[in-house]
């Protein structure tokens, strides 16, 4: 059900219940911002609260509030929530704790907070245990401590589950406009997907920052995406608290390698939101859409007035997708005009000191470091933390490249204390970057260009069942041939008899495999390269009540793993990486989720470190990539299928030839009929 937030977050009226510091505050917010609607205290006995009236109840307001801050105790909150409900009021910020959050030495957490849904019935409710609402745009505020964000007209939108990071990234010093920080809480009603979904309808949201604990609800997350897409607001994360959930009950290769903070990644990636792994990367990253939104390609420019700089970021973007590509014939002249003969020419570039200080030759020198193709040039300046005045010359200069030229243009403090807060607010005011260290600097740019549509098809979901069965081998393969993915011809044979049937319908030489184990090379019950007079003697050796005889794949060029997951939080994860009794070791993998097309697995069989082996590694012949792909598609196939029970399915390994993609061992966990 999709409620309205728009109260709740823009309000033309506030209420504020209960007393103590933390409501007086709330009230002390809104006013000292300049919140231009009614502030109504709500107190049963206090006569006034921070210097305004107060009401004795909710039946005495005015009307029904847009947006109620709740700050009195759980019991109360629930029935006090209900009345809001009941009387029409736009949404509540409930404060108190002491619900699902408290379970573990509380057993009637979790009750009270499916009374407190309840008890909301269609109106929104954040929390409980829960901070509330920033509204910089406004002036409005249900937030009940301190705070660092200030009045504006535009900005980004942080959206997190934690209180004290929300407080925390409020009290930043890098120069972001935030125009609203919320504080999700529990998240027993309304998830981070809606509220996304609310400030995308409020024009003055520039981007917006998710830190997110956990999807829920994979559909909203997916009308998100596409309705950001749709309306050109980026929008980025940092994603924590990778979970155990989908490797319990799991015996595969797959299981241990994916886990489920693969399969987050793989939604992330689906939707097209770069992924941060710090706070200072995500601050600079939501800056920069800020001020330049997505970029639409990894070519970047540096220039600076020292080598050593313009070293340290050539070296810094090691490993990163990012390039620095050769100066153009155009960049050339302008540079070799500004700078003249005793500067040689590179990208990056160290233009010395010749030209410090005069403005219009640092502007020509600086707009010759854009061009076509380039997403970013960044002039690398420290600041002076002595005088930042005598750096007057590098900001006019900044100002007027971005001005002249309209390209994306930076300026980067190597160290983030010195870009003073004034000259990045004044580079912000005319369109440039203003970075605050450069390893922030290029993580923000990379993820920048990292941006995408999300993929319009939706995820397989994933389903509640209980893995009861492992499939024997032959079974295995049997269901994923009728899905077509191609096995060698096999016989299980129980016996003397049935091995010499078997032994004389195939063509050796053959391997034979135990049948019942899960890892059956850690018990030595894989043979291979078997005559056809030693199966019966390995058989026996092997020592299982039957043993599986197929004719051996030859001419693999690579061996991979193709394997699948059910993920509870994520859906189907697929993961591609170089297989065979090495796969935990190497470690080399790519996760998708399921489906995905034929593009995306190729895109991602040559991420794999091992992909040279597939394309012909030193002269050696290439594998048949489209095989491979066709045999992944078919593995895609039988889980789409068998979506409803199935667990875990693993081809460990595919062997790759130069004409085939050939699955010699199958894996299969599901729940029962």
């Amino acid at each position: 059900m999709a409620r309205d937030l728009s109260r709740l977050l823009r309000p033309a009226s506030i209420a504020v219940i209960g007393g103590g510091a933390w409501c007086e505050q709330v009230i002390k917010q809104s006013t000292s911002m300049g919140f231009s609607g009614d502030v109504w205290p709500v107190h049963r006995s206090a006569k006034t609260i921070a210097r305004l009236p107060a009401y004795a109840s909710l039946a005495d307001l005015p009307s029904a509030p847009d947006a109620v801050f709740v700050g009195v105790n759980r019991d109360a909150t629930i029935d006090l929530v209900r009345d809001l409900s009941a009387m029409g009021a736009g949404g509540a910020v409930c404060f108190a704790s002491g619900f699902a959050e408290a379970r573990a030495e509380d057993a009637r957490g979790s009750d009270l907070q499916s009374q407190l849904v309840a008890a909301a019935a269609d109106m929104p409710i954040l929390g409980p245990n829960c901070y509330g609402i920033i509204n910089a745009l406004d002036g409005a505020l249900l937030w009940p401590d301190q705070h660092g964000c200030a009045r504006l007209e535009t900005g980004v939108a942080i959206l997190t589950q934690s209180s004290n990071i929300a407080i925390n990234l409020t009290m930043q010093r890098r120069a972001l406009p935030i125009a609203y920080t919320i504080a999700c809480g529990n998240m027993a009603q309304t998830s981070q997907a809606e509220i996304a979904n609310a400030l995308l309808d409020d024009p003055r949201v520039t981007a917006i920052g998710l830190h997110i604990e956990g999807f829920s609800d994979l559909r909203a997350w997916e009308a998100l995406a596409a309705k950001a897409h749709d309306k050109g607001v980026p929008m980025v994360a940092i994603k924590v608290g990778a979970s155990d959930q989908a490797q319990a009950a799991t015996v595969s290769h797959t299981a241990s390698l994916a886990g489920s903070d693969a399969g987050a990644q793989a939604f992330l990636d689906r939707l097209g939101i770069p992924r941060l792994r710090s706070l200072p990367d995500f601050v600079e990253t939501l800056k920069l859409l800020h001020c330049a939104g997505p970029l639409t390609s990894n070519q970047i420019a540096s220039i600076s007035c020292s080598g050593g700089e313009a070293s340290l970021i050539a070296d810094m973007a090691v490993g990163m997708n990012l390039d620095f590509p050769p100066l153009s014939d155009p960049q050339r002249a302008q540079l070799s005009e500004a700078l003249g003969p005793m500067v040689a020419l590179n990208n990056p570039l160290d233009y010395h000191t010749y030209i410090w200080r005069d403005a219009p030759a640092m502007t020509k020198a600086w707009a010759g470091m854009t061009g076509e193709g380039i997403a970013m040039t960044f002039s690398i300046v420290d600041y002076p933390t002595t005088d930042a005045r005598d750096w007057e010359c590098a900001t006019q200069a900044a100002l007027d490249v971005r001005a002249t030229t309209g390209a994306h243009f930076a300026v980067a403090a190597s160290l983030p204390e010195l870009m003073p807060l004034d000259v990045a607010a004044r580079l912000m005011g005319g369109g440039v970057v203003p970075f605050m260290g450069l390893a922030e600097a290029l993580a923000a740019t990379q993820a920048a260009t990292q941006i995408a549509a999300p993929d319009p098809v939706p995820v397989v979901l994933p389903n509640a069942s209980t893995a009861t069965v492992t499939l024997d081998e032959g079974t295995a393969k049997s269901a994923l041939a009728a899905h077509g993915v191609p096995v060698p011809a096999y016989r299980v044979a129980r016996g003397a008899d049935e091995i010499a049937q078997a032994v004389s319908t195939l063509s050796a030489p053959f391997a034979v495999k135990g049948i019942g184990l899960a890892h059956k090379s850690e018990h030595g019950a894989v043979r291979l390269d078997i005559g056809q007079d030693d199966v019966a003697l390995i058989a026996a050796d092997i020592g299982t009540d039957a043993v599986l005889i197929e004719e051996m794949a030859t001419g693999g060029v690579a061996e991979l793993l193709v394997g699948v997951i059910c993920d509870p939080a994520h859906g189907f994860v697929l993961t591609l990486g170089a297989g065979g009794v090495l796969t935990e070791v190497l470690r080399d993998t790519v996760s998708l989720l399921v489906p995905a097309d034929s593009a995306a697995i190729t895109n991602a069989l040559n991420r794999l470190r091992c992909a040279p082996l597939l394309h012909g590694y030193r002269g050696k012949p290439a594998a048949d990539i489209s095989a491979i792909v066709n045999a992944v598609l078919a593995v895609q196939s039988y889980v789409v299928a068998n979506a409803d029970t199935l667990s875990e399915v693993e081809i460990n390994p595919l062997i790759c030839t130069p004409v085939s993609a050939v699955a010699v061992d199958a894996l299969i966990r599901k729940a029962a009929p």
